[in-house]
């Protein structure tokens, strides 16, 4: 184990602009996913079930909600060395700048590394869904004598046209790298991969945007204030003059870059044996612990569907959707092709039977929703009609957006009743 070896650095991304407007009000790493998770549990998750329990998490946008959810849900032992703590984008006396890059991040933050016993840093994406035991990347690292390794997959012709493609020796090696080849280039790019992967065709290897680094190297790398970026500027300027190792991995893993790949993973979860493994009891994905009551609910045909806890459903029908906490769903509703992430808190009896509240949270009676993502506290009229697919152009109002076809009701938004979308 390398639990004392290493220091894990959680990048928080910039502002998220691609994931909009789930990012409208938080952070990348504080978007909920899965129901009841957030974004940055998956690689706190991945450390805390690799022994790695010194966390920083480098953010510098909407930062509040990203903070509170640590602060709630990462406490350690009061005699443990171990934590999780935020790190936003400060002024010192060093540098009066935002965050301009990965690499930028690090090297700001860099003070607050330096007074920690480390010998590796692991830096990590806060926007990936994945399940990685870092001690085999890091045994690698260490046997090799490598001075930085990177996480690799492989990929197909189709996939690396839109990655960092690296080309490894026999020895996993790192000897070239290329920032997303055109097509007619990728013939030359070709790495030594696994059997099951040569079957799959995935010949490429790209980038995960997960690195091991020495300690001194990394001291010695960030002194150079013109390199920002790790993927663009550090790793390709490395090769040459240092070891750089790939390390293969093969589980599922993808990148949460835009609304659509979002929507693609969340649903994904309800697929029979879902590729994001959430029920592997030595690959637990934590988060807040919550004390809600089980979920209830009555006359409702359901189908591939994932349910969180403290919900309220009536609901005629609900297919492939994943539904958050504390949801409700009213009567006669029907709900297709949905991530719905719930609600904060629940409204009182005494506001709903004395309708003190004119829209209750959650969806109303008889709607029908397909294709949508539901942000948190969404009040949904009853008789709304909400059917996204690639009819619909893209589009922003004050309550919703649609992506690719996929209708997002903005954050705390009312929508009317009767309203068609």
């Amino acid at each position: 184990m390398f639990t004392k070896k290493v220091l894990a650095i959680i990048l928080g991304g910039g502002q998220g602009s691609r994931l909009y407007p789930l990012t409208e009000s938080r952070s990348k790493p504080a978007v909920p996913i899965a129901g009841k998770f957030r974004l940055v549990d998956i690689p706190i998750s991945n450390c805390i079930n690799s022994e790695i329990k010194r966390m920083y998490v480098l953010t510098q946008f909407n930062s509040a909600s990203l903070n509170r959810h640590i602060k709630n849900t990462y406490h350690f032992s009061f005699f443990s060395k171990a934590f999780v703590d935020v790190l936003a984008a400060e002024q010192t006396p060093m540098s009066d700048n935002w965050f301009q890059g990965t690499a930028d991040a690090v090297r700001q933050s860099m003070h607050h590394f330096l007074g920690h016993e480390w010998d590796y840093a692991l830096i990590l994406s806060g926007d990936q869904l994945y399940q990685m035991d870092y001690n085999f990347m890091l045994e690698q690292h260490e046997n090799a004598q490598a001075d930085i390794s990177i996480a690799t997959i492989p990929v197909n012709a189709k996939e690396a046209t839109s990655f960092g493609i690296l080309k490894s020796d026999e020895n996993n090696e790192i000897t070239s790298f290329i920032e997303k080849p055109e097509a007619k280039l990728l013939p030359d790019w070709t790495s030594d991969v696994s059997d099951e992967m040569k079957s799959q065709n995935r010949n490429y290897l790209a980038s995960m945007g997960i690195y091991v680094f020495n300690r001194d190297l990394l001291v010695e790398l960030m002194k150079n204030p013109d390199t920002v970026d790790f993927g663009k500027e550090i790793i390709p300027q490395s090769i040459n003059d240092h070891k750089v190792m790939s390390y293969q991995y093969e589980g599922y893993w993808t990148d949460i870059g835009n609304i659509d790949s979002f929507f693609e993973a969340n649903l994904g979860l309800t697929d029979n044996i879902p590729k994001f493994n959430l029920y592997d009891k030595n690959k637990r994905i934590y988060t807040r612990a919550r004390m809600l009551p089980t979920s209830k609910i009555s006359g409702t045909t359901m189908n591939r569907s994932v349910i969180s806890e403290g919900c309220i459903i009536q609901a005629a029908k609900i297919d492939k959707s994943v539904i958050g906490i504390r949801s409700r769903i009213g009567h006669e509703s029907t709900v297709i092709n949905t991530y719905m992430m719930g609600c904060d808190y629940y409204e009182t009896l005494d506001e709903i039977e004395n309708r003190k509240i004119d829209i209750l949270m959650g969806i109303g009676e008889r709607c029908f929703i397909k294709n949508a993502i539901i942000d948190k506290n969404c009040r949904i009229g009853d008789d709304v009609r909400i059917n996204g697919g690639k009819h619909l152009k893209d589009k922003e109002t004050d309550k919703y957006v649609i992506r690719d076809g996929i209708v997002v009701i903005k954050k705390g938004a009312v929508i009317p009743r009767g309203y068609v979308i």
